[in-house]
């Protein structure tokens, strides 16, 4: 088998996404033939070499699961919550693999989450230039005026993790249900943190609701709750939306 690139080798095996092993990488935690190895464009062949991480011998490429959940609201999009809050890990009653949510619904919103041990396929989907669209019903208090939605449709500026701030991408807004407190429809191409929260407070409007009903393909249709595990076409479709 040919040599690959180390971080690659170890999402494949399902111990992180790629991102995550570089990091692993980068610390140390990483050796090939009993060598510590800390160059990212290191590589290694997976049949041959004896890889281990954090000590432990990898075991080579486990098979690749795909899960569409549907996060309740009131549980966290980690692995482990350090306060003790209930996280999406909680939920996976009788899956068998071991696998890591992709990208974040934040503790108060619901709807569409992929999980997964496709550490290539997470990292591309997580790249806010992938540009996979995904579909939000939002309840905002308060009715925002024509100018204001039109803002929103054509990017505006909102605080970004670093403290500055920034532009994000056009977005469709498609009014839902009309009301003092209406519902809207909102896609995005790009997943910033609390974007949609963010967008709204912007125009002088709090959101009290964030469901996500689609996320490229794939439509939400599960339970809360509950979760399935994606068809082979299903997965096809999302690595082509993810190439995209």
């Amino acid at each position: 088998m040919p040599a690959e690139r180390l971080q690659k080798i170890i999402a494949a095996a399902g111990i992180a996404s790629r991102r995550k092993a570089e990091e692993l990488i980068s610390h140390g935690q990483v050796s090939v033939n009993g060598q510590i190895v800390t160059e990212l464009g290191s590589k290694a062949d997976p049949e041959r070499d004896h890889i281990r991480v954090n000590g432990k011998l990898l075991r080579g490429a486990e098979r690749h699961v795909y899960l569409l959940m549907n996060k309740p609201k009131g549980y966290v999009t980690t692995v482990s919550d350090p306060e003790g809050r209930p996280t999406v890990m909680d939920l996976l009653r009788g899956a068998s693999a071991r696998v890591y949510p992709v990208g974040r619904l934040d503790y108060a919103s619901e709807g569409l989450l992929l999980l997964t041990n496709d550490g290539e396929l997470a990292n591309r989907l997580m790249k806010a230039a992938s540009h996979v669209p995904k579909t939000y019903l939002v309840k905002v208090a308060g009715a925002p005026s024509a100018d204001a939605l039109a803002r929103l449709r054509e990017g505006l500026y909102i605080p970004a993790k670093t403290g500055k701030r920034v532009k994000t991408a056009p977005a469709k807004i498609r009014v839902i249900r009309e009301a003092d407190n209406p519902w809207y429809e909102v896609t995005l191409i790009e997943g910033r943190n609390r974007q949609i929260r963010h967008m709204f407070e912007e125009i002088g409007h709090h959101v009290e609701k964030i469901k996500r009903v689609r996320y490229g393909p794939l439509q939400l249709d599960v339970h809360p709750g509950e979760f399935r595990r994606l068809t082979p076409q299903e997965v096809a479709r999302l690595k082509s939306a993810a190439k995209q």
